[in-house]
């Protein structure tokens, strides 16, 4: 968590608001408030996010979710504030720092990430629109991050937002790589002699479903059950946490699904 925000902060102090190039989420909310008004980028971030992630413990039930994402988010917001006149921008070049910002954030995006965290921001607005309405948080991230955006064409102009958009893309496919993963959901089977305990670590952890399923070792005759759960590739390394916590002799498949269609993903096609 520490690693992924310091270089979600570098990137962005370094690459991306010397150049006025504005991402997505709260952060690119901070950029072009501070661009009116000169106040702190890492104050704006810290103030949007706190009540945010009181939400998030009221909704989302999830404390250990929200203390991890409040450290990473203060440190995140520490890392950007006092960086200011030690870290300056090393280029003015549209490519590279177009390409470089996005690869470094996606780096640190992908290992906080994997440390059963968030940056916070729209990640937890997503979430909580897909709880409460079934919004797929896919698509209520790219309309937020649009919204940003527009608001980012006005002030600064189109070209600062063709920009933005490459940023953006290339910090999505760095944080995959370091996700390890490809692209869509993960389909996870779990063969375990403790079904309740580990669906009720799901359900009440992650927030998420599972259907159980009898299933009989094929060599030892052995009476099991098995559980299927679909979710995001960066809920993965959670969930592998939370089956190792309930049953340590678990056997887990974990394949990707090309696509998902139903409550919580995407609607049936018509």
């Amino acid at each position: 968590m520490s690693l992924g925000a310091i270089l979600v902060a570098f990137a962005t102090r370094v690459f991306l608001i010397p150049n006025q190039v504005v991402t997505g989420g709260v952060t690119g909310i901070a950029i072009i408030t501070n661009t009116f008004w000169q106040i702190p980028i890492g104050v704006i971030v810290l103030a949007v996010n706190v009540p945010l992630l009181l939400i998030s413990m009221r909704f989302l039930g999830g404390w250990r979710f929200a203390l991890r994402t409040l450290y990473t988010t203060v440190l995140m917001s520490v890392a950007l504030e006092y960086s200011t006149g030690i870290l300056d921008s090393v280029t003015d070049d549209p490519l590279l720092y177009s390409l470089y910002g996005g690869l470094i954030a996606g780096v640190g995006g992908g290992l906080i990430f994997r440390a059963r965290s968030t940056g916070g921001g729209f990640d937890i607005v997503a979430r909580l629109l897909e709880q409460r309405f079934g919004y797929a948080p896919g698509r209520s991230s790219l309309i937020l991050n649009g919204i940003v955006f527009a608001a980012a064409m006005v002030i600064y102009g189109p070209e600062k937002i063709l920009y933005a958009i490459l940023v953006s893309f290339v910090a999505s496919r760095a944080l995959d790589v370091v996700l390890s993963f490809g692209g869509g959901m993960n389909q996870v089977f779990i063969i375990t002699a403790q079904p309740n305990e580990v669906s009720t670590a799901i359900l009440q952890d992650l927030n998420r479903g599972a259907t159980v399923v009898s299933a009989k070792g094929a060599y030892t005759g052995a009476e099991r059950a098995m559980l299927l759960c679909v979710m995001t590739k960066s809920e993965v390394p959670a969930l592998t946490h939370l089956v190792s916590q309930a049953d340590p002799h678990a056997f887990v498949v974990v394949g990707e699904a090309v696509e998902v269609f139903g409550k919580g993903f995407r609607a049936l096609p018509q």
